[in-house]
């Protein structure tokens, strides 16, 4: 009981306690400022707003989108904004049970200095050969079609050799399995051969999520990613 009395005392008498012993303020129209802050009455009122939005930049063509007559002994060299390149390449693996043999057209276009976009169009015939359970080798086949698009920038080593590396991203097809995703990289050079050719030799990789071969004795093997080197020969207009 004294001591809820004593609590209840102290309570009370808190209020008049902080009262004596809180500081007068000396000058109310005297303020400091705390911070590097700006002081409010310099600061503009809240408001909102709605500010233009900046312009982008647009990649330069030339007239008619398309260069005619790039190469040596015309004014626009390989790389150029406008300039098409039209050809394709061809590659070839193989091993002791394993044979792929691939065929690729392309076509492509700088739509900006030393950036092409090309679109390609791959066919490619696999071959396995394996031994069934009864010990006997059985050979199995099939037939891809890839659609890449492929960005690559081109970077100028000489006024005649380029080196150039490209990512192809798209579709794979196989009658047996269906469509897939198919992703190839590429690091090669461009050789400039004769007024308008381009040879390029190139490493090359390929990872699909579906290449598959079903055999006669009903496994299915899985050729999914491979990697090689492809020749490419293309005329640029």
């Amino acid at each position: 009981m004294k001591l809820a009395l004593v609590i209840f005392s102290s309570l009370a008498l808190a209020p008049s306690l902080s009262q004596a012993t809180r500081a007068a303020d000396p000058d109310p129209s005297d303020r400091k400022m705390i911070g590097e802050g700006t002081p409010p009455a310099a600061l503009p009122p809240s408001q909102s707003d709605d500010d233009p939005k900046p312009k982008v930049a647009a990649p330069m063509g030339p007239s008619g989108g398309v260069v005619e007559q790039a190469g040596i002994g015309g004014v626009t060299a390989y790389g150029r904004t406008g300039v098409v390149e039209l050809g394709g390449s061809a590659s070839l693996q193989a091993a002791s049970d394993y044979v792929r043999v691939a065929v690729l057209p392309s076509i492509g276009y700088f739509f900006m200095d030393n950036i092409q976009l090309s679109a390609l169009v791959g066919l490619s015939y696999v071959s396995i050969t394996e031994k069934n359970p009864a010990g006997v080798e059985e050979t199995a086949s099939q037939t891809f079609f890839t659609l890449l698009a492929e960005p690559s920038v081109h970077i100028p080593f000489t006024q005649s050799v380029f080196g150039f590396f490209g990512l192809g991203m798209g579709l794979s097809y196989a009658d047996s399995v269906g469509a897939g995703f198919a992703i190839q990289p590429r690091l090669g050079v461009n050789v400039m051969v004769g007024r308008s050719g381009i040879l390029s030799p190139a490493l090359y990789a390929q990872y699909s999520t579906h290449s598959a071969i079903q055999t006669d004795s009903g496994a299915l093997l899985q050729v999914s990613f491979g990697y090689g080197l492809n020749l490419g020969y293309t005329v640029m207009w």
